[in-house]
């Protein structure tokens, strides 16, 4: 991977025009300018110069940058002119930013009369509500717009609607004031969190792999796991991952580090369709991961209303099982195929690899104690991580020093993956908006908690479900978002840690990336390793198999996400871990030699009881359970390993 990787952008992840002239150089100047007035104003540099600006006027100047660029960049269809812009698209990038700085301009006085409707209002709202809705499919998929549209018009047809929505009835001139101004709709505080937060971590991530921090990532993986058996697999579990921590997209995640990592496992000998599911599972775990865990933790920590570092701490233990599981089962895979490592010649020398690492450890590190320890707000963290970064180029770094080219290149690549991110969390703000206004969040609430009738072991299958269902068709960001507001509340009601029902629901929303049969981000690494979409998904799912017990395992014993005394952590921490070794074995049909059908059985069923963690409420039951799955299992290591030899 060269010094130019950077991390995941709109271009990698849409068919953009390839234009060229004055079209071209203004869309690259919006996009650098994108990150330099969202620093402007993270920084708070208005207070300090005594302006009198809101957050909501911040948030109409990023609609005003990001709406016209979609629309002169992404073709409306497979049909549209690709070397020009089309008179439509030119009409609709206007009026994305008359939209935009209207609200710049004008949101001081509208707060006076938020309530009141005006002409204006009604006829601005509804543009800005149909360019919402253009430029999420334009960026993502239909289905993710007519998904939004569903929830504009449904206020207006409740009479067609079963019986929990009859109360949400809604004037359409009501509604569009209210999705277009109020802090619920379009302007809510998942605009925020992406105009801001997201902003300015993807400006530092795209700063620390231009400076050379994505192929310090990829030698340090290769220089440490490479020589090992089935090497280039654990390199993709080790670099995935930390790649994927930063930068949260799974499918971009795939394209960028799978290139190089797929190719390596085909080459020793790993199967096509299982270097595709290895890379594309490693790869989506990114989101669950801390210490950044993509843009969707940082909305969990909004509408938690907690610090996003609880959120971070919480998710710790279950992402450690999460990849131990994926690295086992990539360990026994190789151990099971004779898979050997790569020839030390072709690795870099570890020696050699960690002169370079304070360019990553050093803006983590600042990274981790801003967040940690001085506990400042997640956007000024990233910005101070981005700010080690510039001194290490401009100053410590030879390549880089004195030059300004790396820099423009990462703020140019920030604005362009705001083009994805900007549209879906507008459009997640009418989903709110809508079910907040017309109670309808309230409503569905209600009526899961009389379906399940108080019973978790009901409720929770059902969240699990309407997550992969949700997952098929839209990113993970949107799906947790609308899950969060409808089923959330009902999970918490019955007694459960919110941030345990929250990360359940992100657990699930983010597996339906590698669940069959839609399950873009193992398609994205089949595409790659050139073997069977559906066959690389069901090995996925296998590498995946923690991602769908732990969310039930947290929600029932919190110590899984440090709601424990140390000790009862610390053993729940280590049955979990054998627990991940003995399931990761029975799934991969190896241990110290093949295992026959029963044996894997066998292990499964421990592996599962294993994982099950002892705490103060249920000592007597899950004592016995781990003692007694912990037994056999050592009975059967011992007389697998007694058999070895006649493998």
């Amino acid at each position: 991977m060269s010094d130019k990787e950077t991390v995941p952008r709109a271009e990698s992840a849409g068919n953009f025009r390839d234009l060229h002239g004055w079209v071209d150089l203004l869309t690259k100047i919006i996009f650098i300018a994108m990150p330099l007035v969202g620093c402007f104003f993270i920084m708070d540099v208005p207070f300090y110069l005594e302006w009198s600006i809101l957050r909501e006027q911040y948030y109409g100047l990023i609609l005003a940058m990001v709406l016209p660029c979609v629309f002169i960049l992404v073709p409306m269809s497979k049909k549209s002119p690709r070397d020009r812009v089309p008179w439509y698209d030119a009409v609709l990038a206007v009026s994305g930013v008359v939209v935009g700085l209207y609200v710049f301009i004008f949101y001081l006085k509208i707060t006076l009369v938020l309530g009141t409707i005006t002409p204006d209002r009604v006829i601005l709202g509804t543009i800005a509500l149909a360019l919402t809705l253009e430029a999420t499919r334009r960026v993502t998929n239909l289905f993710l717009a007519v998904f939004g549209l569903i929830f504009i018009v449904l206020p207006h047809f409740y009479f067609v609607a079963p019986d929990i929505f009859s109360g949400m009835r809604l004037p359409f001139d009501q509604q569009v004031n209210f999705l277009f101004l109020e802090t619920n709709g379009i302007l809510s505080i998942i605009l925020g969190v992406a105009a801001i937060i997201v902003l300015s971590f993807v400006l530092f991530g795209n700063l620390l792999f231009n400076i050379g921090g994505g192929a310090f990532i990829t030698d340090v993986s290769m220089a440490g796991f490479g020589r090992f058996r089935g090497g280039p697999g654990k390199i993709a579990v080790v670099g995935s991952s930390l790649f994927a921590t930063i930068s949260g997209v799974a499918v971009a995640n795939v394209a960028t580090t799978g290139v190089v990592t797929i190719p390596l496992m085909k080459k020793i000998g790993y199967k096509p369709h299982v270097a595709g599911a290895i890379e594309s599972v490693a790869s989506t775990g990114g989101q669950l991961c801390p210490p950044i865990m993509g843009a969707t933790a940082f909305v969990m920590a909004e509408v938690l209303g907690v610090p996003y570092r609880q959120v971070a701490i919480a998710a710790i233990i279950p992402a450690f099982l999460y990849y131990a599981a994926i690295f086992f089962q990539v360990d026994m895979e190789a151990g099971k195929a004779g898979l050997k490592g790569l020839p030390r010649e072709q690795l870099p020398r570890l020696s050699s690899v960690m002169g370079k690492s304070y360019l990553f450890v050093l803006p983590f590190t600042v990274l981790i104690i801003a967040l940690f320890v001085l506990f400042l707000s997640p956007e000024k963290c990233a910005l101070m991580g981005a700010l080690s970064i510039l001194v290490l180029g401009l100053i410590i770094q030879k390549e880089t020093r004195f030059r300004l080219g790396w820099i423009l290149e990462a703020l140019r690549q920030t604005g362009s993956t705001m083009l994805i991110i900007v549209p879906i969390a507008a459009l997640a703000g009418i989903v709110i908006g809508t079910l907040a206004y017309t109670g309808g969040g309230f409503l569905v609430s209600l009526y899961l908690s009389q379906v399940a009738g108080g019973n978790l072991f009901v409720l929770l299958p059902v969240i699990a479900i309407a997550c992969f269902i949700l997952g098929m068709g839209m990113p993970t960001l949107p799906a947790y978002i609308v899950l969060a507001i409808l089923m959330a509340p009902t999970v918490v009601q019955l007694g459960i840690e919110p941030i345990a029902a929250h990360l359940f629901i992100l657990y699930y929303a983010t597996a339906s990336m590698v669940t069959p049969p839609v399950c873009i981000a193992a398609y994205a690494g089949a595409a790659i390793a050139g073997s069977e979409p559906m066959r690389t998904g069901f090995a996925a799912a296998r590498f995946g198999i923690i991602a769908y017990i732990v969310p039930f395992l947290f929600i029932f014993f919190p110590a899984l996400i440090f709601k424990g005394s140390p000790g009862e952590i610390l053993i729940c921490v280590a049955t979990a871990l054998l627990g991940c070794f003995v399931l990761s074995a029975a799934l991969s049909g190896h241990l110290f030699k093949e295992l026959n059908p029963i044996k894997r059985v066998i292990l499964g069923l421990a592996g599962i009881g294993l994982l099950i963690p002892i705490q103060r409420h249920l000592t007597a039951f899950s004592s016995l359970i781990n003692i007694a799955c912990g037994g056999l299992v050592l009975l059967l290591i011992v007389w697998e390993w007694r058999g070895r030899r006649g493998k």
